[in-house]
């Protein structure tokens, strides 16, 4: 992984189908992951990386990533599904800017991938996620 992470040396990340390359940084003081996609800016609650990764070492096995934009419906039981509902540890979101929340399995499980905690299986169009 290039980068330290930080907003003057944010982390080079590539999507986990690796046709879109990203950067990400964390601002401690705000709890926040700020991730730039082209000119786009999308944020994450910080607590996020240890809460996904914890919610799929309980799952145990393969889950689907899921990826959908904020407006549309996701499927019960998918990595993106889990970062908007109800039962997971934040209560719901855990995109922080409305209108820009969705693509939480695509923008956050890049990071543990690079971290070593988790790795990516292709399967038919889609993509799953386990943690190691």
């Amino acid at each position: 992984m290039s980068g330290a992470g930080v907003v003057g040396d944010p982390w080079l990340l590539n999507t986990p189908l690796g046709q879109a390359t990203f950067e990400m940084h964390r601002d401690e003081e705000k709890q926040v992951l700020h991730c730039q996609v082209g000119s786009t800016w999308l944020h994450y609650q910080l607590r996020a990386l240890d809460d996904l990764h914890a919610m799929l070492v309980a799952h145990g096995d393969w889950m689907e990533l899921g990826n959908k934009d904020e407006k549309v419906e996701t499927k019960p039981g998918t990595v993106e599904h889990w970062g908007r509902s109800d039962a997971n540890p934040a209560g719901g979101w855990y995109g922080v800017r409305k209108g820009y929340r969705g693509r939480f399995a695509s923008y956050v499980t890049p990071i543990l991938a690079e971290l070593g905690k988790v790795e990516f299986e292709k399967r038919g169009r889609s993509i799953w996620v386990r943690a190691r």
